[in-house]
């Protein structure tokens, strides 16, 4: 394969992975979160790049196709998924309504490593829309470009992945100051509550 049909796959790949990650939603919105209170930053960024690596390379290498093959696995992934985002809105909700101790400096008490990761993996994992955008779709824009164009194309979405998590998660620590007052923590939990409980709704809905 021609060097500019390389750099084109990667270009490529790269945009489409970005604008499907970029988008706001229960992983982003955690990860956000996290980051404004530097907590546990580097494991949970890693876990979601390591994640939507793996995500990327198995709808390159074909498994997008057996998914859909297999509407009974996402049906399941669907339920899960809403269930866990509506427990997570209550969990913001009370937050909201309790903005007293939270701090944006992560000096308060927080939770452990196991649990943050926990949360990462499973606002992950339980999305069946990341099997829909990150396996199938990011698998069938890659199979546009051959054989041999494929798996730049997956380096490319895994280095929009890699470097939107990074800024997503290691810049929002210049949002402190914002966040420095409780009343911005009400309408950030607030409106993340607001957030999964609506994706939460759509899930459910066949």
């Amino acid at each position: 394969m021609e060097i500019t049909g390389t750099i084109g796959a990667l270009v490529t790949g790269f945009g489409a992975g970005l604008s499907l990650i970029i988008a706001i939603g229960a992983q982003n919105a955690f990860v956000l979160r996290q980051g404004l209170r530097r907590e546990h930053m580097l494991p949970i960024v890693a876990v979601c790049i390591a994640s939507d690596a793996l995500l990327i390379a198995a709808g390159v290498a074909g498994v997008g196709a057996l998914i859909e093959s297999v509407p009974l696995a996402l049906t399941v992934v669907r339920w899960a998924g809403a269930a866990f985002l509506l427990a997570y809105a209550l969990l913001a909700a009370r937050r909201a309504l309790r903005p007293g101790s939270l701090t944006a400096t992560g000096a308060s008490a927080s939770g452990t490593l196991a649990a943050a990761v926990g949360t990462a993996v499973a606002l992950t994992w339980l999305n069946p829309h990341v099997y829909l955008d990150t396996v199938v779709l990011l698998g069938s824009l890659a199979a546009d470009h051959g054989e041999e164009g494929r798996w730049p194309f997956a380096w490319g979405a895994i280095a929009g992945s890699t470097a939107w998590f990074s800024v997503l998660g290691f810049g929002a620590r210049f949002l402190a100051p914002v966040f420095a007052r409780p009343g911005a923590w009400r309408i950030l939990d607030g409106a993340i509550a607001v957030l999964m409980a609506v994706l939460a709704a759509f899930l459910l809905v066949p």
